[in-house]
């Protein structure tokens, strides 16, 4: 998958191709339900012989519009072009530049700059409730209008739900819903919706050591402020260090109760289990499999190296 940031690039990748099948949309998490629609992409384009291309956003529209009520994102934005490329699906994700200016181009503008002018667009892929432009204006119904006058068809199509199997049957495939589950801490519901582990990345910081004076030293993790992490408390996961292997670890996500009466954020610490390496600065990725119990205060830091033990043991258990 080729990756283009601008829109010279873009119709520069695309002019001397036949067009092009192109979805629109945040893809967010490229959960499940995208990847049904990012499917559906590829085989119109090979129906046709098109080239399936994305178009998404450096950051969350929402970030721009209404910081103050913007979603964490379930995948930073070099993550989801990972996904987006590991799907097979796609020929070209183009990340448009989403500022105040964009934000109050008016719809038929975009329409006319991105769709027609840069990607060459013969066919338009997007969920029947999509909107864009100022004021989200944009609708499928006025890219249909603009589309027969334009020269491109347009489909709208509906959310698809989960199976039964997924043990989410009937839940509709949402980043929404996916947050919703993480902000319980239901990293196994996130998952059936995702299809994959809920993964966080960060930077191996210097802590206050604390868990090395227990006798279970842990990777602090800074993750950006701006990314979604589950719900408090002890998880069972996977990490993955530098060197790309992935370890069993069992992961600390809080405020640490039994140490401090109030901490402004809550610290995702990893035990990495039956490793002792340094992993300071190392660009890493801590994978949430499942919840094992809620944050605890404890009246004695032997009642704490006692439950450790035991979430230790637990985390074993589950990812042997």
């Amino acid at each position: 998958m080729r990756i283009v940031d601008d829109l010279a690039s873009l119709s520069t990748a695309l002019e001397s191709g036949p067009g092009a099948v192109v979805t629109i949309g945040v893809y967010d998490g490229v959960h499940l339900g995208h990847h049904a629609v990012l499917r559906l992409v590829r085989e119109l384009a090979d129906a046709r012989g098109l080239g399936a291309v994305c178009i998404t956003f450096d950051r969350h529209p929402a970030e721009v519009v209404r910081p103050e009520s913007a979603p964490r994102l379930i995948t930073t934005p070099e993550q989801k072009l990972e996904l987006l490329d590991a799907t097979g699906y796609l020929d070209l994700a183009f990340v448009l530049h989403f500022d105040e200016a964009r934000s109050q181009e008016p719809a038929e503008d975009f329409v006319r700059e991105v769709l027609v002018r840069a990607a060459h667009t013969r066919l338009v892929v997007v969920g029947a409730d999509f909107h864009f432009g100022r004021g989200r204006g944009g609708d499928v119904a006025l890219l249909q209008r603009m589309g027969a006058e334009l020269g491109f068809e347009v489909l709208g199509v509906g959310l698809e739900a989960a199976p039964a199997s997924s043990g989410q049957g009937g839940v509709i495939y949402s980043s929404t819903r996916i947050r919703e589950l993480l902000a319980t801490g239901d990293v196994r519901g996130a998952a059936a919706l995702l299809g994959r582990l809920h993964e966080a990345r960060g930077v191996v910081v210097e802590g206050d050591r604390r868990g090395r004076d227990l006798g279970y030293p842990t990777a602090n993790v800074a993750v950006p402020n701006r990314c979604c992490l589950p719900a408090d408390g002890i998880y069972a996961g996977w990490f993955v260090g530098a060197d790309g292997v992935e370890r069993m670890a069992a992961i600390s996500l809080g405020r640490r109760p039994t140490f401090y009466e109030s901490a402004e954020t809550s610290l995702l610490e990893a035990h990495v289990l039956d490793f002792d390496g340094d992993l300071y600065g190392q660009h890493v990725r801590v994978r949430f499999v499942d919840h094992l119990r809620g944050e605890q205060k404890y009246e004695s830091v032997d009642a704490l190296i006692a439950q450790i033990e035991q979430d230790v043991a637990a985390t074993r258990r589950l990812l042997a």
